[in-house]
């Protein structure tokens, strides 16, 4: 598979919530009878996410020509002093057909990098701790837990409390810091 990593081009955005939503088979399996609604809610189009303030990247495989196989959904947010922050608000890759196969793993590198180059020393995001393509697939890629979140991310939380994601299992938020020694 030759992946390539790049910036969403606008006819690609009509793709994104299909991926997204093949990840719902996934948790209602995980968690049984068990899972919230916002779960297996329909995803948000591509066309919406494109607008918010963040990055839009895509992994796109030549051989397959239904569109792209995977992305990353980046939030610019401004943490209660004005700093810059980066978090990843989603990372989809269709499923079944694309899983297991690293392009989410190409997927987080890329959005480390695109984070690093927008100037935020961190990547954070919101996940499940315990289930596999969760908390711990983020853990090898450098993730640790934030343990004191600061307020901006503790909005998040609570906003994912209010739609019940923490009645499936606990959920952290976990921080990358971002080398930027290499930078030029």
């Amino acid at each position: 598979m030759t992946l390539s990593v790049r910036p969403a081009r606008p006819s690609e955005l009509r793709h994104l919530a299909a991926i997204e939503d093949s990840g719902a088979a996934p948790f209602a399996d995980w968690f049984g009878e068990a899972v919230v609604p916002a779960l297996l809610a329909p995803a948000p189009s591509g066309t919406s996410r494109d607008a918010a303030d963040g990055a839009l990247l895509v992994a796109v495989d030549p051989a397959y020509a239904e569109g792209p196989v995977g992305f990353a959904h980046l939030l610019w947010l401004a943490a209660d002093d004005g700093a810059p922050t980066a978090h990843l608000e989603q990372l989809s890759v269709r499923l079944p057909e694309h899983g297991r196969r690293g392009i989410g793993t190409a997927l987080v590198h890329a959005a480390c990098e695109e984070a690093r180059w927008a100037g935020p020393d961190s990547l954070t995001l919101c996940t499940y701790r315990d289930v596999p393509w969760n908390g711990p697939f983020y853990r090898r890629l450098g993730f640790s837990q934030d343990p004191a979140p600061p307020p901006h991310l503790a909005r998040i939380r609570r906003h994912e409390q209010d739609l019940g994601l923490d009645r499936c299992g606990a959920r952290e938020v976990l921080r990358r810091h971002l080398d930027r020694s290499s930078r030029a």
